[in-house]
């Protein structure tokens, strides 16, 4: 009854956002090509810092997301790639998707080895560079950016407003997989996802570096 309600309540939420995204917000003023090349100063670190950054999170998250995906796949009817190469592009509105229909389940498979790719999102070295990287974004933000030029582009750009709202939906989905990575991990303490939940973003990054690894069979 829990997992229904939770689906109900995910599925509303992805509703919402898409209604939201292409029905609220501000109108789009740039045509296909401004906003392609607005995409390419932001990837090259052209433009508002905090707009800058924040683009750069949104390929940061996705890939925070594949340290909780990749394991959380096994077992699952439904593959998590399509929806986790998805989210690189679109965020939430392609994570959500899978977070609906995958069946809740803590336990590995009786498998062979998962190879290297299991073993790589498992790494918590490569989970800490991602910390750092976020960090990083979050530094350059809030030491280099002007909160004013960004509220004004927030409220007059579609781009903009919806980025932020994509970053806030991922940012509180991640704490709704690590249940599930706990007890296929073995770890009986709840306090991790006490943490993530408590802390947004970096509460679920630091379990990422924090958490045991997988039992051997896994990887």
């Amino acid at each position: 009854m829990q997992i229904l309600a939770l689906r109900i309540a995910l599925a509303a939420l992805w509703v919402g956002c898409i209604a939201y995204a292409f029905l609220g917000g501000p109108p789009e003023t740039q045509n296909p090509a401004q906003l392609a090349a607005s995409l390419v100063d932001l990837a090259l670190g052209r433009g508002e810092p905090l707009v800058v950054a924040l683009f750069n999170l949104m390929g940061l998250i996705p890939l925070a997301y594949l340290f909780l995906l990749v394991p959380d796949a096994h077992g699952e009817k439904l593959p998590a790639w399509p929806f986790a190469v998805a989210a690189f592009g679109v965020g939430a509105f392609a994570l959500l998707p899978y977070c609906i229909f995958r069946r809740p389940h803590g336990v590995w498979p009786h498998l062979p080895s998962a190879g290297r790719v299991v073993r790589l999102f498992d790494s918590r070295w490569f989970a800490l560079a991602v910390m750092v990287g976020v960090a990083g974004l979050f530094w350059f933000a809030l030491t280099q950016g002007d909160w004013a030029t960004f509220a004004g582009q927030w409220r007059t750009s579609r781009f903009v407003h919806v980025m932020g709202l994509d970053f806030l939906v991922s940012t509180a989905l991640l704490p709704l997989l690590i249940g599930d990575d706990l007890r296929r991990r073995s770890v009986k303490r709840t306090w991790p996802l006490w943490m993530a939940c408590a802390l947004p973003l970096f509460g679920p990054l630091l379990y990422l570096v924090l958490r045991p690894s997988l039992p051997a069979r896994a990887v």
